[in-house]
Protein backbone atom coordinates (compact mmCIF):
# COMPACT_ATOMS: atom_id res chain seq x y z
CA UNK A 1 0.00 0.00 0.00
CA UNK A 2 1.33 3.38 -0.82
CA UNK A 3 0.17 6.29 1.90
CA UNK A 4 0.19 9.35 0.08
CA UNK A 5 -0.22 12.95 1.81
CA UNK A 6 -1.22 16.08 0.50
CA UNK A 7 -0.40 19.30 2.25
CA UNK A 8 -1.10 22.82 2.08
CA UNK A 9 -1.12 25.63 4.52
CA UNK A 10 -5.39 25.18 5.47
CA UNK A 11 -5.94 22.22 3.81
CA UNK A 12 -9.22 23.37 2.31
CA UNK A 13 -8.26 24.22 -1.55
CA UNK A 14 -4.80 22.53 -2.59
CA UNK A 15 -4.54 19.40 -0.91
CA UNK A 16 -7.90 18.64 -0.16
CA UNK A 17 -8.61 19.13 -4.25
CA UNK A 18 -5.16 16.81 -4.90
CA UNK A 19 -6.99 14.07 -2.96
CA UNK A 20 -9.94 13.72 -4.80
CA UNK A 21 -8.27 14.44 -8.08
CA UNK A 22 -5.39 11.84 -7.28
CA UNK A 23 -7.76 9.48 -5.60
CA UNK A 24 -10.20 9.49 -8.60
CA UNK A 25 -7.23 8.86 -10.87
CA UNK A 26 -5.92 5.75 -8.98
CA UNK A 27 -9.54 4.31 -8.92
CA UNK A 28 -10.27 4.85 -12.95
CA UNK A 29 -7.05 3.20 -13.36
CA UNK A 30 -7.90 -0.15 -10.83
CA UNK A 31 -5.27 1.26 -8.76
CA UNK A 32 -7.49 2.40 -5.91
CA UNK A 33 -6.56 -0.85 -3.61
CA UNK A 34 -2.78 0.07 -3.87
CA UNK A 35 -3.24 3.54 -2.56
CA UNK A 36 -4.32 5.36 1.04
CA UNK A 37 -4.48 8.88 0.66
CA UNK A 38 -5.49 11.94 3.02
CA UNK A 39 -4.31 15.65 2.76
CA UNK A 40 -3.36 17.80 5.82
CA UNK A 41 -2.53 21.44 6.70
CA UNK A 42 0.74 22.92 7.77
CA UNK A 43 -1.62 25.77 10.13
CA UNK A 44 -4.25 25.31 12.28
CA UNK A 45 -6.31 28.25 11.19
CA UNK A 46 -8.59 26.08 8.93
CA UNK A 47 -8.79 22.92 11.23
CA UNK A 48 -12.39 21.37 11.07
CA UNK A 49 -13.59 23.24 8.45
CA UNK A 50 -14.72 21.58 5.17
CA UNK A 51 -13.41 21.37 1.74
CA UNK A 52 -13.37 25.25 -0.23
CA UNK A 53 -16.53 26.48 -2.07
CA UNK A 54 -14.37 26.36 -4.90
CA UNK A 55 -13.04 23.35 -4.49
CA UNK A 56 -15.63 21.67 -4.22
CA UNK A 57 -17.46 23.21 -7.27
CA UNK A 58 -14.40 22.79 -9.52
CA UNK A 59 -14.47 19.16 -9.10
CA UNK A 60 -18.39 19.31 -9.33
CA UNK A 61 -17.65 21.19 -13.09
CA UNK A 62 -14.95 18.22 -14.03
CA UNK A 63 -17.20 15.81 -13.05
CA UNK A 64 -14.60 14.17 -10.16
CA UNK A 65 -16.43 13.31 -6.71
CA UNK A 66 -15.08 14.93 -3.72
CA UNK A 67 -13.51 13.31 -0.91
CA UNK A 68 -15.08 13.71 1.96
CA UNK A 69 -12.83 15.15 4.46
CA UNK A 70 -12.54 18.12 7.61
CA UNK A 71 -9.13 19.75 7.64
CA UNK A 72 -6.52 18.77 9.79
CA UNK A 73 -2.92 19.62 10.56
CA UNK A 74 -0.36 17.25 10.21
CA UNK A 75 1.92 15.71 12.67
CA UNK A 76 4.90 13.43 13.29
CA UNK A 77 2.68 10.68 13.90
CA UNK A 78 1.63 11.27 10.29
CA UNK A 79 5.02 11.19 9.02
CA UNK A 80 5.99 7.93 10.51
CA UNK A 81 2.94 6.63 8.10
CA UNK A 82 3.01 8.36 5.34
CA UNK A 83 5.24 7.45 2.31
CA UNK A 84 4.87 10.76 0.40
CA UNK A 85 4.07 13.90 2.03
CA UNK A 86 3.38 16.03 -0.98
CA UNK A 87 3.79 19.60 -0.52
CA UNK A 88 1.84 22.23 -2.78
CA UNK A 89 4.61 25.33 -2.96
CA UNK A 90 7.73 26.58 -0.99
CA UNK A 91 6.17 27.74 2.32
CA UNK A 92 4.43 24.50 2.81
CA UNK A 93 8.01 22.72 2.07
CA UNK A 94 9.76 25.38 4.80
CA UNK A 95 6.88 24.22 6.86
CA UNK A 96 6.83 20.55 6.24
CA UNK A 97 10.55 20.16 7.01
CA UNK A 98 10.03 22.52 10.30
CA UNK A 99 7.35 20.57 11.84
CA UNK A 100 8.63 16.90 10.45
CA UNK A 101 12.06 16.78 11.76
CA UNK A 102 14.06 17.95 8.62
CA UNK A 103 12.42 14.91 6.75
CA UNK A 104 15.46 12.10 8.04
CA UNK A 105 13.27 9.67 5.36
CA UNK A 106 13.32 12.34 2.56
CA UNK A 107 9.10 11.80 2.23
CA UNK A 108 8.99 15.17 1.26
CA UNK A 109 8.35 16.15 -2.10
CA UNK A 110 6.95 19.35 -3.73
CA UNK A 111 3.79 18.31 -5.69
CA UNK A 112 5.33 19.99 -9.23
CA UNK A 113 8.70 18.25 -9.24
CA UNK A 114 7.10 15.19 -10.29
CA UNK A 115 6.69 17.06 -13.64
CA UNK A 116 10.00 18.04 -14.03
CA UNK A 117 9.17 21.68 -12.72
CA UNK A 118 10.04 23.82 -9.60
CA UNK A 119 6.80 25.76 -9.85
CA UNK A 120 4.24 26.02 -6.94
CA UNK A 121 0.39 24.86 -7.10
CA UNK A 122 -1.29 28.49 -7.79
CA UNK A 123 -2.88 28.94 -4.32
CA UNK A 124 -6.67 30.19 -5.08
CA UNK A 125 -7.16 30.81 -1.45
CA UNK A 126 -5.43 34.37 -2.88
CA UNK A 127 -5.78 33.77 -6.58
CA UNK A 128 -9.60 33.00 -6.47
CA UNK A 129 -8.90 31.33 -9.91
CA UNK A 130 -9.62 27.34 -8.70
CA UNK A 131 -8.86 26.57 -13.07
CA UNK A 132 -5.28 27.55 -12.84
CA UNK A 133 -5.07 25.25 -9.61
CA UNK A 134 -7.04 22.36 -10.96
CA UNK A 135 -4.52 22.40 -14.45
CA UNK A 136 -1.54 22.48 -11.92
CA UNK A 137 -3.01 19.62 -10.05
CA UNK A 138 -3.75 17.56 -12.51
CA UNK A 139 -0.04 18.49 -13.98
CA UNK A 140 1.20 16.84 -10.37
CA UNK A 141 -1.32 13.83 -10.69
CA UNK A 142 0.13 12.94 -13.87
CA UNK A 143 3.62 13.38 -13.04
CA UNK A 144 3.26 11.43 -9.68
CA UNK A 145 2.01 8.20 -11.21
CA UNK A 146 4.12 8.36 -14.10
CA UNK A 147 7.05 8.60 -11.09
CA UNK A 148 5.31 6.10 -9.49
CA UNK A 149 5.36 3.86 -12.91
CA UNK A 150 8.68 4.24 -13.67
CA UNK A 151 10.43 3.44 -10.16
CA UNK A 152 8.10 0.32 -9.89
CA UNK A 153 6.01 1.09 -7.41
CA UNK A 154 2.69 0.54 -9.76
Amino acid sequence: MIRVAFCCHGNICRSTLSQSVFTYMVKKRGLGDQFYIDSFATSTEEIGNPPHRGTVRKLQEVGIPLVPHRSKQITQKDYDSFDYIIGMDEWNMKNLRRMLKEDPEEKIYKFLSFAGSSRDIADPWYTGNFDVTYDDVMEGCHGFLMYLRENGEI
